[in-house]
Protein backbone atom coordinates (compact mmCIF):
# COMPACT_ATOMS: atom_id res chain seq x y z
CA UNK A 1 0.00 0.00 0.00
CA UNK A 2 2.76 2.73 -0.98
CA UNK A 3 0.99 5.68 -0.81
CA UNK A 4 4.00 8.64 -1.35
CA UNK A 5 2.47 11.83 -2.15
CA UNK A 6 -0.90 10.84 -3.24
CA UNK A 7 -3.36 13.61 -1.47
CA UNK A 8 -6.28 12.28 0.74
CA UNK A 9 -9.28 14.30 2.32
CA UNK A 10 -10.29 12.34 5.73
CA UNK A 11 -13.48 13.86 7.23
CA UNK A 12 -14.14 13.31 11.17
CA UNK A 13 -10.94 13.51 11.76
CA UNK A 14 -10.46 14.78 14.86
CA UNK A 15 -11.14 11.51 16.98
CA UNK A 16 -11.55 7.59 16.33
CA UNK A 17 -11.36 6.55 12.89
CA UNK A 18 -10.91 9.33 11.25
CA UNK A 19 -8.04 10.46 12.92
CA UNK A 20 -6.51 7.08 13.03
CA UNK A 21 -6.60 6.72 9.25
CA UNK A 22 -5.10 9.63 8.91
CA UNK A 23 -2.30 8.97 11.18
CA UNK A 24 -1.95 5.58 9.17
CA UNK A 25 -2.16 7.33 5.32
CA UNK A 26 0.10 10.17 6.70
CA UNK A 27 2.57 7.13 7.67
CA UNK A 28 2.94 5.33 4.43
CA UNK A 29 3.99 9.22 2.74
CA UNK A 30 0.13 10.35 2.17
CA UNK A 31 -0.38 14.18 2.62
CA UNK A 32 -3.40 14.06 4.03
CA UNK A 33 -6.53 17.17 4.45
CA UNK A 34 -7.53 16.92 7.47
CA UNK A 35 -11.67 17.66 8.22
CA UNK A 36 -13.73 17.89 11.44
CA UNK A 37 -15.76 20.32 13.30
CA UNK A 38 -13.25 21.02 16.53
CA UNK A 39 -10.26 23.02 15.06
CA UNK A 40 -8.19 22.43 17.83
CA UNK A 41 -8.33 18.82 17.93
CA UNK A 42 -7.53 18.70 14.15
CA UNK A 43 -4.19 21.06 14.52
CA UNK A 44 -3.04 18.63 17.34
CA UNK A 45 -3.15 15.80 14.73
CA UNK A 46 -2.29 18.01 11.96
CA UNK A 47 1.06 18.86 14.53
CA UNK A 48 1.40 15.18 15.33
CA UNK A 49 1.71 14.00 11.68
CA UNK A 50 4.05 16.79 10.81
CA UNK A 51 6.58 16.14 13.56
CA UNK A 52 6.49 12.53 12.29
CA UNK A 53 7.83 14.24 9.23
CA UNK A 54 3.98 13.62 7.50
CA UNK A 55 2.31 16.16 5.11
CA UNK A 56 -0.92 17.46 6.80
CA UNK A 57 -3.52 20.76 6.57
CA UNK A 58 -6.61 21.14 8.41
CA UNK A 59 -9.78 22.81 7.72
CA UNK A 60 -12.67 23.18 10.57
CA UNK A 61 -15.96 22.69 9.58
CA UNK A 62 -19.61 21.00 9.13
CA UNK A 63 -19.78 18.30 6.89
CA UNK A 64 -23.43 19.18 6.06
CA UNK A 65 -23.01 22.13 4.78
CA UNK A 66 -22.21 21.87 0.97
CA UNK A 67 -19.56 24.72 0.82
CA UNK A 68 -17.29 22.93 3.39
CA UNK A 69 -17.00 19.98 1.02
CA UNK A 70 -15.96 21.99 -1.69
CA UNK A 71 -13.95 24.17 0.59
CA UNK A 72 -11.68 20.72 1.50
CA UNK A 73 -11.46 19.55 -2.09
CA UNK A 74 -10.20 23.29 -2.99
CA UNK A 75 -7.73 22.93 -0.34
CA UNK A 76 -6.45 19.37 -1.34
CA UNK A 77 -6.19 21.31 -4.72
CA UNK A 78 -3.97 24.11 -3.31
CA UNK A 79 -2.39 22.69 -1.03
CA UNK A 80 -1.04 19.76 -2.64
CA UNK A 81 -2.14 20.19 -6.22
CA UNK A 82 -5.00 18.06 -6.78
CA UNK A 83 -6.51 14.61 -4.79
CA UNK A 84 -6.42 10.79 -4.91
CA UNK A 85 -9.16 9.67 -2.92
CA UNK A 86 -11.15 10.66 0.13
CA UNK A 87 -12.33 8.79 3.58
CA UNK A 88 -15.74 10.13 3.97
CA UNK A 89 -16.22 9.15 7.72
CA UNK A 90 -17.74 12.31 9.92
CA UNK A 91 -21.07 10.84 11.04
CA UNK A 92 -23.09 11.48 14.33
CA UNK A 93 -26.13 8.70 16.01
CA UNK A 94 -28.07 11.56 17.17
CA UNK A 95 -30.89 11.12 19.95
CA UNK A 96 -31.78 7.94 19.54
CA UNK A 97 -35.79 7.04 20.21
CA UNK A 98 -38.77 5.29 18.03
CA UNK A 99 -39.87 7.43 15.10
CA UNK A 100 -43.48 8.61 17.00
CA UNK A 101 -41.28 10.41 19.58
CA UNK A 102 -38.54 11.47 17.21
CA UNK A 103 -38.11 15.10 16.76
CA UNK A 104 -38.01 16.35 12.53
CA UNK A 105 -35.13 18.33 13.49
CA UNK A 106 -33.35 15.42 14.96
CA UNK A 107 -34.00 13.53 11.70
CA UNK A 108 -32.77 15.96 9.42
CA UNK A 109 -29.77 16.61 11.53
CA UNK A 110 -28.84 12.99 11.11
CA UNK A 111 -29.68 12.40 7.50
CA UNK A 112 -27.47 15.62 6.69
CA UNK A 113 -24.35 14.70 8.90
CA UNK A 114 -24.32 10.74 7.47
CA UNK A 115 -26.17 10.86 4.09
CA UNK A 116 -26.34 14.56 2.61
CA UNK A 117 -22.61 15.18 3.20
CA UNK A 118 -22.06 12.16 1.57
CA UNK A 119 -23.28 13.46 -1.28
CA UNK A 120 -21.67 16.95 -0.90
CA UNK A 121 -18.42 14.89 -0.99
CA UNK A 122 -18.74 13.34 -3.85
CA UNK A 123 -20.26 16.24 -6.03
CA UNK A 124 -16.87 17.81 -5.62
CA UNK A 125 -14.55 14.88 -5.02
CA UNK A 126 -15.29 13.65 -7.86
CA UNK A 127 -14.08 16.01 -10.71
CA UNK A 128 -10.72 16.34 -9.23
CA UNK A 129 -10.61 12.81 -8.89
CA UNK A 130 -11.45 12.86 -12.74
CA UNK A 131 -8.64 15.60 -13.33
CA UNK A 132 -5.83 13.42 -11.35
CA UNK A 133 -7.10 10.23 -14.02
CA UNK A 134 -8.81 8.46 -11.00
CA UNK A 135 -8.81 7.41 -7.64
CA UNK A 136 -10.74 6.29 -4.62
CA UNK A 137 -13.79 7.66 -2.31
CA UNK A 138 -14.48 5.53 0.91
CA UNK A 139 -17.88 6.11 2.94
CA UNK A 140 -18.39 5.25 6.40
CA UNK A 141 -21.58 3.32 6.33
CA UNK A 142 -22.91 1.07 9.21
CA UNK A 143 -24.32 -2.53 9.93
CA UNK A 144 -27.40 -0.91 11.52
CA UNK A 145 -29.78 -0.61 8.44
CA UNK A 146 -27.61 -2.96 6.67
CA UNK A 147 -27.58 -6.32 8.48
CA UNK A 148 -29.53 -5.63 11.40
CA UNK A 149 -32.05 -3.07 12.84
CA UNK A 150 -30.82 -1.58 16.39
CA UNK A 151 -34.43 0.10 18.59
CA UNK A 152 -34.25 3.31 18.39
CA UNK A 153 -31.48 4.35 15.45
CA UNK A 154 -34.15 4.84 12.31
CA UNK A 155 -32.59 8.06 11.02
CA UNK A 156 -29.19 6.46 11.19
CA UNK A 157 -29.63 3.05 9.89
CA UNK A 158 -31.96 4.93 7.23
CA UNK A 159 -28.50 7.73 6.38
CA UNK A 160 -26.19 4.73 6.24
CA UNK A 161 -28.27 2.46 4.68
CA UNK A 162 -28.31 5.20 2.18
CA UNK A 163 -24.85 5.51 1.88
CA UNK A 164 -24.67 1.99 0.46
CA UNK A 165 -27.27 2.79 -2.19
CA UNK A 166 -25.22 5.61 -2.92
CA UNK A 167 -21.88 4.16 -3.08
CA UNK A 168 -23.41 1.31 -5.78
CA UNK A 169 -24.65 4.02 -8.45
CA UNK A 170 -21.38 6.21 -7.86
CA UNK A 171 -19.01 2.78 -9.14
CA UNK A 172 -21.18 2.33 -12.08
CA UNK A 173 -21.17 5.92 -12.99
CA UNK A 174 -17.84 6.70 -12.83
CA UNK A 175 -15.83 3.09 -13.10
CA UNK A 176 -15.03 3.99 -16.42
CA UNK A 177 -12.74 6.75 -15.40
CA UNK A 178 -11.08 4.89 -12.55
CA UNK A 179 -12.96 6.05 -9.94
CA UNK A 180 -13.48 3.37 -7.52
CA UNK A 181 -16.16 4.14 -4.71
CA UNK A 182 -17.04 1.84 -1.29
CA UNK A 183 -18.56 1.89 1.61
CA UNK A 184 -17.08 0.87 4.86
CA UNK A 185 -19.53 -0.80 7.44
CA UNK A 186 -17.51 -0.88 10.99
CA UNK A 187 -18.59 -3.39 13.99
CA UNK A 188 -18.43 -1.35 17.47
CA UNK A 189 -15.06 0.31 17.74
CA UNK A 190 -13.68 2.21 20.61
CA UNK A 191 -14.85 5.69 20.21
CA UNK A 192 -15.93 8.70 21.73
CA UNK A 193 -19.57 7.42 19.90
CA UNK A 194 -19.73 4.30 21.83
CA UNK A 195 -19.21 6.35 24.84
CA UNK A 196 -17.96 5.91 28.41
CA UNK A 197 -20.51 3.13 29.86
CA UNK A 198 -18.87 -0.12 30.79
CA UNK A 199 -22.16 -2.28 31.05
CA UNK A 200 -23.20 -0.99 27.48
CA UNK A 201 -19.82 -2.15 25.95
CA UNK A 202 -20.00 -5.50 27.99
CA UNK A 203 -23.93 -5.52 25.71
CA UNK A 204 -21.83 -4.60 22.55
CA UNK A 205 -19.42 -6.97 22.93
CA UNK A 206 -21.36 -9.71 23.11
CA UNK A 207 -22.97 -9.17 20.17
CA UNK A 208 -19.82 -9.24 18.31
CA UNK A 209 -18.98 -13.29 17.38
CA UNK A 210 -15.01 -12.17 18.60
CA UNK A 211 -16.50 -11.16 21.50
CA UNK A 212 -14.96 -7.81 21.82
CA UNK A 213 -14.85 -4.14 20.13
CA UNK A 214 -12.68 -2.95 17.45
CA UNK A 215 -9.97 -0.28 18.41
CA UNK A 216 -10.05 2.60 15.75
CA UNK A 217 -6.85 1.40 14.27
CA UNK A 218 -8.00 -1.78 13.22
CA UNK A 219 -11.19 0.01 11.14
CA UNK A 220 -8.33 2.43 9.78
CA UNK A 221 -6.21 -0.36 8.36
CA UNK A 222 -9.14 -1.18 6.01
CA UNK A 223 -10.35 2.01 4.90
CA UNK A 224 -6.74 2.78 3.99
CA UNK A 225 -6.64 -0.85 2.33
CA UNK A 226 -9.61 0.66 0.00
CA UNK A 227 -8.56 3.91 -0.92
CA UNK A 228 -5.09 2.32 -1.77
CA UNK A 229 -4.03 0.36 -5.38
CA UNK A 230 -4.12 -2.87 -2.92
CA UNK A 231 -7.74 -2.84 -3.56
CA UNK A 232 -7.40 -1.78 -7.18
CA UNK A 233 -10.29 -4.11 -8.26
CA UNK A 234 -12.81 -3.53 -5.24
CA UNK A 235 -15.82 -1.28 -6.17
CA UNK A 236 -19.52 -0.95 -5.41
CA UNK A 237 -19.00 -3.09 -2.08
CA UNK A 238 -20.20 -2.81 1.30
CA UNK A 239 -17.11 -3.88 2.86
CA UNK A 240 -18.49 -5.55 6.46
CA UNK A 241 -15.59 -5.16 9.05
CA UNK A 242 -17.86 -5.83 11.97
CA UNK A 243 -15.94 -8.90 14.10
CA UNK A 244 -18.46 -10.89 13.90
CA UNK A 245 -21.42 -9.17 14.26
CA UNK A 246 -23.67 -9.40 11.30
CA UNK A 247 -23.35 -13.24 12.01
CA UNK A 248 -23.61 -13.57 15.80
CA UNK A 249 -26.29 -14.93 17.19
CA UNK A 250 -25.51 -15.73 20.28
Amino acid sequence: MELNNKTFIVTGASSGIGAAAALLLAAKGANVVLGARRQAELDQLAGQIKQSSGKAVCLSGDVSDEMYAQALVNCAKDEFGGLDGAFNNAGTTGELGPVPDMQSDNWHKVIGVNLSSGFYAAKYQIPLLRENGGGSIVFTSSFVGHTVGLPGMAAYAAAKAGLIGMTQVLAVEHGAENIRVNALLPGGTMTAMAGDDPGFHEVVRGLHALKRMAEPSEIAQVAVFLLSESASFVTGSAIVADGGNSINKF
